[in-house]
């Protein structure tokens, strides 16, 4: 039941990561608030079904991450340094994108600058990011089968002769 919703966790993740990444009518403050308070249900309610040790919640961490870069200021050099601390799951292209693609909505918010932009490009410059831009929401997690060893032994075994077995020897 944990892998089937960290792999559905994901996949939540992936689709909503790439349509943030892809839609210009989505980077928005707003958006941002949205998206944590959605994220932050999906976590109460695996809470609430004791699967916080799936790893589901950690699939989430990247659509968390771009969720507070569209609400955090985006003006000042200690504003990029803020943002480049915080997003260590996005790679920088996906930074990037998201701030060339954030929309103000309403008439308090300003677009973000060519040079803030530039300023985050500088500060990522060492990291070693993938080169894919959107996620695979293809991507299958490997299933995991606990072993259980059986209490019955090799010994009391007894093999029909209808299943025509006989190159089987007990020792």
């Amino acid at each position: 039941v944990q892998q089937v919703f960290k792999q559905l966790f994901y996949m939540i993740n992936a689709v909503a990561l790439n349509n943030l990444l892809l839609r210009k009518d989505v980077c928005s403050w707003s958006t941002g608030m949205q998206l944590r308070f959605n994220i932050s249900q999906l976590e109460e309610w695996l809470r609430g079904k004791n699967l916080q040790q799936s790893g589901a919640a950690q699939t989430l961490e990247p659509l968390i991450q771009a969720a507070q870069l569209l609400q955090l200021k985006k003006k000042t050099s200690e504003d990029a340094e803020a943002i480049c601390s915080l997003c260590t799951s996005l790679t920088t292209q996906q930074i990037v994108k998201i701030l060339n693609l954030y929309t103000p909505v309403n008439e308090f918010e300003e677009r973000v600058t060519v040079a803030f932009i530039r300023d985050i490009q500088m500060h990522l410059q060492d990291r070693n990011d993938p080169p894919q831009l959107l996620l695979d929401f293809k991507h299958m997690f490997p299933v995991l089968f606990p072993f259980n060893p059986s209490s019955i032994t090799m010994d009391s075994i007894h093999l029909p002769a209808s299943l025509n077995l006989e190159f089987l020897n007990k020792v």
